[in-house]
């Protein structure tokens, strides 16, 4: 792992350390050149995080998924944080808020001012919808396809592909943005909106695809500084 300089003789004073330009050299004769500075460049990232991303996260609350509104055949976790397409359609209560076309579930916690942020795990995914209320979202389709869905929808180009994204609203602002947290960059924005009703974190899994799709969406702390 990267460590600033003043780490070597604190917290990791205990540890070997070598300089980064050595690392570097060792490492080359194994990766690639392209994968290697996207390696360096995230590790970077992680000791000097980007600003605006550091800002948002000040804003983190609790997600949970809301079991009365989940697609029958979902499959959420015992403590609420993860959610799957499986196979079977289970035999659940007709509840007026649970989706029923959409492979989808909503957060229980509502939001109709301030400012939320929470983080979502979607490694090992080819397809999900993330976002809120199921049209301020960004979604992923056939496995490197992106496009923001409020509208008509935006094809987005992305460096990399996130394996963490995090959502961030400011219900005053009018804005909705979505960062991949590991390269700590901006996805997409909708700025300059007008909300009036209340917000519900929306979570897609989308099909399992013949289990190629079969990841969890998990809904992530961020990590003690």
């Amino acid at each position: 792992m990267c460590v600033c300089l003043l780490c070597t003789v604190l917290d990791h004073k205990s540890h070997d350390v070598v300089p980064l330009k050595e690392e570097y050299e060792g490492k080359k004769a194994e990766l690639g050149k392209t994968e290697l500075e996207e390696t360096l460049s995230k590790e970077m990232k992680k000791l000097c995080p980007d600003p605006e991303l550091k800002k948002v996260q000040d804003f983190e609350v609790d997600v949970t998924l809301d079991p009365d509104t989940a697609h029958p055949a979902l499959i959420l976790s015992d403590d609420g944080k993860q959610v799957n397409h499986g196979h079977l359609w289970k035999n659940l209560p007709d509840n007026p808020e649970r989706f029923s076309s959409c492979v989808s579930v909503l957060g229980k916690q509502s939001f109709s001012s301030g400012r939320f942020y929470y983080e979502v795990q979607v490694r090992g995914k080819t397809e999900w919808t993330l976002g809120v209320n199921g049209y301020w979202t960004i979604r992923l389709r056939n496995e490197n396809e992106y496009k923001a869905n409020a509208g008509p929808g935006v094809p987005l180009t992305l460096k990399s592909q996130p394996q963490m994204v995090g959502v961030f609203v400011d219900y005053e602002e009018g804005l909705v943005s979505f960062y991949d947290v590991d390269a700590a960059a901006l996805i997409y924005s909708y700025s300059g909106c007008s909300f009036s009703e209340k917000f519900y974190p929306y979570f897609g899994p989308c099909f399992n695809d013949g289990c190629k799709n079969s990841a969890p969406l998990i809904i992530c702390p961020l990590p003690e500084n």
